[in-house]
Order: structure tokens, then sequence, then C-alpha cells
């Protein structure tokens, strides 16, 4: 079937949240500088950065400790003391994002956020009124097994009883393609050809004319 007469097709856009719902580096950034810090070590790398970006906070501070288990512990109990919430007023929403899902919304498609974000997102949805956008939101502590793996893909199908080929997965990371591929989903890159198979945008709004 062509891509486009598929499109037709879609019933459920699935979100990523950071690097597509919003501009979250400078946010995530400054707090995983300041639990390294705390931890004893200089601020992120650039590296570091990309990775702790797209990854669980579980493998980011796993990633940063390199290895040292009394670390990581020390990581992990240090941001349980950081009120997450002073970071989210770092973020910055993506350009047209309400217009879009205020759109989509018209049209009857199912929206869904899929993050690999923990108890931080629902901080977000508050700050940025997003809930009434949203028919689901399906964190890292929603499932066994987070972002590559399909499980986070394939519980928001089985919520809205949808198949495979009725959603789009929109995001802007290779740990999104991974998970959009392995549960057999069509995948729409954000603002990175790098990861782009068939459809590739730069605005919330060109994701309307792919519908």
């Amino acid at each position: 079937m062509d891509i486009h007469e598929s499109n037709l097709n879609t019933r459920c856009v699935i979100y990523d949240c950071d690097g597509v719902l919003f501009d979250s580096l400078e946010a995530n950034g400054r707090l995983y500088s300041e639990v390294c810090i705390s931890m004893g070590r200089p601020p992120l790398s650039e590296d570091e950065l990309h990775y702790v970006h797209s990854h669980t906070v579980f493998e980011a501070i796993h990633f940063i400790s390199k290895n040292d288990s009394d670390l990581e512990e020390k990581a992990l109990q240090l941001l349980k003391q950081i009120d997450l919430r002073k970071y989210v007023v770092y973020l910055k929403m993506e350009p047209h994002l309400l217009e879009t899902l205020g759109r989509l919304k018209e049209r009857e498609i199912l929206k869904a956020v899929n993050t690999n974000r923990t108890t931080s997102m629902k901080y977000i949805m508050e700050e940025f009124d997003l809930w009434p956008y949203f028919d689901m939101v399906v964190t890292a502590l929603d499932v066994k097994n987070p972002k590559p793996h399909p499980e986070s893909v394939e519980k928001i199908l089985e919520t809205f009883n949808l198949r495979k080929e009725e959603a789009l997965f929109v995001g802007d990371s290779e740990v999104d393609q991974q998970a959009a591929r392995a549960s057999d989903v069509r995948f729409v890159a954000y603002k990175n050809r790098s990861i782009a198979n068939e459809l590739f945008i730069e605005d919330h709004l060109e994701l309307l004319k792919i519908l």
C-alpha cells in the first residue's frame, strides 16, 4: 500500500516528549549537571547530555556514574531530594504544537505521549496545561520495559484497541525510531533527518499534511 494511502487510516498519533513536544536540552542539562556536581564529578559532557536526553532516569544515572555502583546509588538518592518542578520552567514548547494538537482533536484522532521520563512528566503536563490535549500518557514507570522496547507502544495500541497500521509515532531520536520499528508502527522523524525513514517533518503543522 502507498504510504500516503495508509496514512488515511491513522486513528492515533503517539508523541515522544523530549525534543518533540519540548526543546528540553537546557532543562535536562541543568538537572543532570546538578546531580553530577553533587556526586563530586564535573558537569555533563556534550555526549552525556545527548544520552540522558533520550534515556530513562535510571539509564542516565547509570551512564554518568560510569559503572561505579556506589556513585550510582549516591546519585539516585540525590535525585530523590531534587524538586524536579524547578527544571520544568526551562522547557521550551515546540512551535505550533498546541495548534496541531487542537486540529487533531477536531479530526477525532487520538493522541498519546510515550516518554522515558518518569515522575517529572506529571509536572510538565500540569505546568503547560496539556492534559486536555492528550488521551493517554505512558512513562517509563508505566511499563516493565521502556523505549526502545515496544512495550510502551503496544500498551497504547491495546488500550485504544488499535491495529499497528492505525498509529503514527513522532520522535526525534534513535530510541524512538527503534521503539516504532520494534512495534511495527510507522515512524515520523521530527527535526532529525538522520533517523528518517519515509516520513520527516520540521514543524508540527506538517503532520496535518501527512494525515
